[in-house]
């Protein structure tokens, strides 16, 4: 089975900064990881691999150039080979001009390491959180898409996924090839081994460009082609702990918060 699975590299949710002029996100600088739910997807990859050795698993990442490291990483876990999409021109894209770029960059792919039977990716980015890119590049490939999945395995020419729903999990067959998002499982990511990230370090990762996809519309990619527009973004002001109050009756308490209350002119 040849696998393709969609990975960011988001910055640490906890160092994110904001360019004030374009409303982007500003990521150099910034400590970055690999974002968990498509952690979640490249492990639910591994598992397929695991119980049909001959599969292949090859990563795909639209960043600047930094986004190698997030790729090795990968490698180190569980992908065969990698590919970092990355042009000055893809900057500013949102989901729908990303998701579009993704779609020509599987097809070039594919050119080189042959049709994919599913292409995995995670439920959301963390750093978004708009759960978009994954469906969106479904349907510019025109394939059949399971979302919000734990768990999936191969079931002859289509996948049993294990789908998360509102009113419990249900088990959904899907016809390849197919285009799966994962949501966080029961189970945890594995860890690299000493071998593999050895192997992965020396790793050299194509990176592929707008002139690797001469057909693309590029009224479509960038912030040009991108029709969401962020009309103001900040951060959030971190807000003070609360207090306890805790006298020696009920009625001593509420009579301490209506005092305080009243002292901060809340009442």
């Amino acid at each position: 089975m040849n696998i393709l699975v969609c990975v960011k590299q988001v910055p640490d949710t906890t160092e994110i900064k904001i360019n004030p002029e374009t409303n982007t996100l500003m990521r150099e600088g910034v400590p970055s990881i690999v974002n968990t739910f498509d952690a979640f997807a490249l492990e639910a990859a591994a598992r397929i691999k695991d119980k049909n050795p001959d599969s292949k698993i090859v990563v795909v990442s639209m960043g600047p150039e930094q986004a190698k490291a997030a790729l090795k990483e990968c490698l180190a876990i569980a992908a065969d080979k990698a590919y970092l999409v990355s042009d000055r021109v893809f900057g500013g894209s949102d989901t729908l001009a990303t998701s579009y770029i993704l779609s020509n960059a599987i097809r070039k792919i594919e050119e080189l390491e042959g049709k994919f039977d599913a292409i995995f990716c995670g439920k959301q980015a963390i750093d978004g959180d708009t759960a978009q890119v994954g469906p969106e590049i479904a349907e510019h490939l025109d394939y059949p898409q399971v979302t919000y999945a734990l768990e999936a395995e191969l079931d002859g020419d289509r996948l049993k996924v294990l789908k998360e729903g509102q009113d419990g999990n249900m088990v959904i067959g899907v016809k390849l090839p197919c285009l799966v998002t994962f949501t966080k499982p029961s189970f945890d990511p594995r860890y690299p081994t000493i071998k593999r990230k050895m192997a992965a370090n020396r790793a050299e990762i194509p990176t592929l460009t707008s002139a690797d996809f001469p057909d693309i519309d590029t009224t479509r990619i960038g912030l040009k082609g991108s029709p969401t527009h962020v009309k103001r973004s900040f951060v959030p002001e971190k807000k003070k702990g609360g207090i306890k109050i805790q006298e020696e009756t009920n009625e001593e308490s509420a009579a301490k918060l209506a005092t305080l209350l009243s002292d901060a002119h809340v009442i």
